[in-house]
């Protein structure tokens, strides 16, 4: 599955999906980092932390439709997300990915 934005924009060539319990609590905990072009989708998700992780991440929260909720850049490990009302997805990439590309409003798609 490849993840591109609505201006043509692709954030990952590889997205792994987090769609249960376990799956979505494990996120990237314990990883000792993630490779560029690759990102995590939770689902449902209207808020993340970075406890146990040793690396900032980039992060898109997501409405049904794909419209970007919100935007956090460059999190650092030990942190908490503020809860995002209406997100139901949430994707998790690489710190240093989004610089400012992708925008509150604008539209993610998921492809094969």
């Amino acid at each position: 599955m490849k993840c591109v934005t609505d201006t043509g924009l692709v954030l990952a060539q590889e997205v792994e999906p987090a769609h249960r319990f376990f799956s979505r609590l494990k996120g990237l905990m314990f990883r000792p980092s993630m490779r560029p072009g690759t990102a995590l989708l939770l689902s449902p998700c209207p808020q993340i932390h970075t406890c146990f992780m040793r690396f900032a991440i980039d992060v898109l929260f997501l409405a049904e439709d794909g419209t970007v909720l919100y935007v956090l850049e460059q999190m650092k490990p030990w942190r908490i997300s503020p809860i995002v009302r209406h997100a139901v997805q949430t994707l998790e990439m690489p710190g240093g990915t989004l610089q400012g590309r992708v925008k509150v409003g604008q539209m993610v798609d998921f492809k094969e």
